[in-house]
């Protein structure tokens, strides 16, 4: 089993654990903030579930019916990720609203406090281990679901503090207040990664200063070629797409241009994990003096 799907299923496990331990806390202190706290953990397993299909299905090879393969599932599991942070954060709101109309007195418990504390340093250590590997491994899915974790850790350092402020200000109306404030603030996070995952879906070009990078490569390896343009590039998951047309000397051999295609794909693997080139060779006469200067 490879390690994203692996990390996947602890996903599933640290979420089953950490909403355990919440739906403790909230019931040791009453808390209507520790309450959507619990709530938002049940989404995040429902996340992890998600993620751990998308990422089996991704892994999947090329096949008839998708010769490009199987790698942009995981942004569909992202943008369900988006989704459901969304519907968490309008749960809380919810809840929110209604203790504000009827404000109540939590019970200041220490050990409940305690217990969501430690389940928000798991969600922590964890999330940010599903960021880091995930941007190194360019796992949608991964980074999705550690942003995650993080959002639901910003949600508990918040509730933390509301509880705290109430007991000794005496103002009940702090607990839901911030449970509001951070659910605003989860809200904007969802509709973040809901945006950037529907980007990937629409075929969004690579950032600026990878386009760059990729431009600079093949302009540094097309020696005896006369330009490069057209340049376009996607980014589907692991795999990052480019395709340009590359203009060479009318009287140049299929093999000879054949060798600088050979030497700038070599040039793109180097320096990328995974790069699917498509180049389409043309005669001189078709040049536009306006895509990559070829450096000589």
């Amino acid at each position: 089993m490879k390690l994203p799907i692996r990390l996947a299923i602890g996903s599933i496990v640290i979420g089953v654990i950490v909403f355990a331990i919440k739906l403790l806390a909230w019931r040791m202190t009453g808390s209507i903030a520790l309450y959507s706290d619990a709530l938002e953990s049940l989404v995040n397993i429902a996340a992890a579930i998600a993620a751990v299909i998308a990422l089996y299905w991704s892994a999947r090879p090329a096949d008839r019916n998708h010769p490009f393969g199987h790698h942009k599932a995981e942004y569909l599991s992202a943008v369900l990720e988006g989704v459901l942070i969304v519907i968490a954060a309008v749960s809380i709101l919810r809840e929110a609203y209604l203790a504000l109309l009827e404000p109540r007195s939590a019970e200041f418990a220490p050990m409940g406090l305690a217990l969501n504390a430690g389940a928000s340093v798991i969600n922590a250590i964890w999330g940010a281990t599903l960021m880091r590997i995930g941007r190194r491994r360019r796992s949608p899915a991964l980074i999705a679901d550690g942003k995650h974790l993080w959002s639901d850790v910003i949600t508990s350092v918040g509730v933390l503090v509301g509880l705290v402020l109430a007991n000794y200000t005496g103002w009940t109306v702090l607990d839901p207040a911030l449970a509001a404030i951070v659910a605003v603030n989860i809200l904007l996070m969802g509709f973040g990664l809901v945006r950037s995952s529907v980007g990937a879906l629409m075929d969004e070009s690579v950032d600026s200063e990878t386009f760059l990078k990729i431009r600079k490569i093949i302009s540094e390896n097309a020696e005896g070629a006369i330009e490069v343009h057209d340049l376009k590039t996607r980014q589907a998951a692991r795999v990052t797409f480019v395709e340009f047309h590359l203009v060479v000397p009318g009287d140049m051999t299929v093999a000879a241009s054949h060798q600088i295609c050979d030497r700038i794909e070599q040039a793109l693997d180097e320096n990328f994990d995974n790069v699917d080139a498509t180049i389409h060779v043309e005669p001189e006469d078709e040049a536009k003096l306006k895509g990559v200067v070829v450096l000589h």
